[in-house]
């Protein structure tokens, strides 16, 4: 391990700590005891405030307001961190109040020039395949700060146009497609539901309700998602129909292969049957197979909707 990888690492293996002896580096990173003094005062050179108790049970402390120094990176370290910071530009909302020019420009600050053109070069080389959505999440700080301490929030929400309030504990946070979900437990119907974040406009503290320990909401997706009315589906698709799998699918759902066949098994709730018809409309021509008939009836339905609605489109003359 090279001096400046071993540095970076007793960084971070010390910061968690308040004391320390000589003899934790020496075996920890197998060095003598003459090079894990000169590491110690490369540490303190570097920032690091760390003080020595002499005496026979000495030993070296850390300050209780140490700040852990900058973490050096390897170049593909650094390329890697860069390019999963340019994905945050295809979001409208994320939970940080930052820029991403300002990151792009502190990141180039500590580059030779020949590095940052290089990483101009693959910026415009590498492409990120994310999908761009325009649907802001005012409360998506909110939101994340709220799952984090464990509170009760009142929730206005809209859906269908229509403004509801709600009393939830939110415990999970996902994006999908570009867009943010929140799954929440929701007080006033006794189970979790799934929200979209932009939907959500507005969110406060409430004691309504007594907050749950986070652990109830350990379980399985579907011990935690699944009513009792839930239905279940297996739709048979074609080698194409696993790539459309791969591209786009939900927790609800699992593909399995069995001899040679593939079969997407999952379920949805009543609720949930408009989502889960128009996702497997995508498929097309690749679905082969479809139970239980009410799915299949409820694709049929829709499909003949959208007929009636296109046959009655006007004709636009160029």
């Amino acid at each position: 391990m090279k001096k400046s990888e071993r540095l970076n690492d007793m960084m971070i293996y010390l910061n968690g700590k308040n004391t320390f002896n000589l003899k934790d580096l020496i075996y920890k990173y197998h060095i003598s005891k003459s090079t894990a003094l000169r590491d110690i005062q490369s540490l303190e050179e570097i920032g690091m405030p760390i003080y020595s108790q002499s005496g026979r049970n000495g030993f070296y402390g850390i300050l209780p307001n140490r700040l852990l120094s900058p973490i050096v990176f390897n170049v593909d370290e650094m390329y890697a961190l860069y390019f999963a910071m340019l994905t945050l530009v295809d979001y409208q909302t994320t939970p940080f109040h930052l820029c991403t020019q300002t990151l792009k420009n502190k990141f180039e600050l500590c580059l030779s020039n020949e590095k940052v053109h290089q990483l101009r070069k693959m910026e415009d080389i590498l492409s990120m395949g994310v999908i761009k959505h325009f649907n802001e999440s005012k409360c998506l700080k909110d939101i994340l700060t709220f799952a984090i301490e464990n509170k009760v929030c009142e929730v206005t929400y809209m859906k269908d146009s229509l403004s509801q309030i709600l009393f939830v504990q939110f415990f999970d946070i996902s994006s999908s497609f570009g867009q943010w979900y929140s799954t929440a437990y929701n007080f006033q119907s006794q189970k979790p539901i799934v929200l979209r974040c932009d939907k959500v406009v507005a969110v406060k503290e409430s004691s309504q309700y007594v907050a749950k320990n986070h652990i109830e909401f350990e379980k399985t997706n579907e011990r935690i998602h699944k009513s009792i009315n839930a239905i279940d589906f297996v739709v048979e698709t074609t080698q194409k129909g696993v790539d459309h799998f791969h591209k786009e699918n939900y927790p609800s759902m699992k593909l399995e292969i069995n001899n040679g066949r593939f079969f997407i098994n999952g379920f949805y709730n009543p609720e949930e049957e408009r989502f889960i018809t128009n996702y497997f409309i995508t498929y097309g021509k690749q679905i082969l197979s479809i139970t239980p008939d009410v799915l299949k009836y409820s694709i049929l339905k829709t499909l003949s909707g959208l007929d009636s609605y296109y046959r009655q489109l006007n004709t636009v003359v160029l």
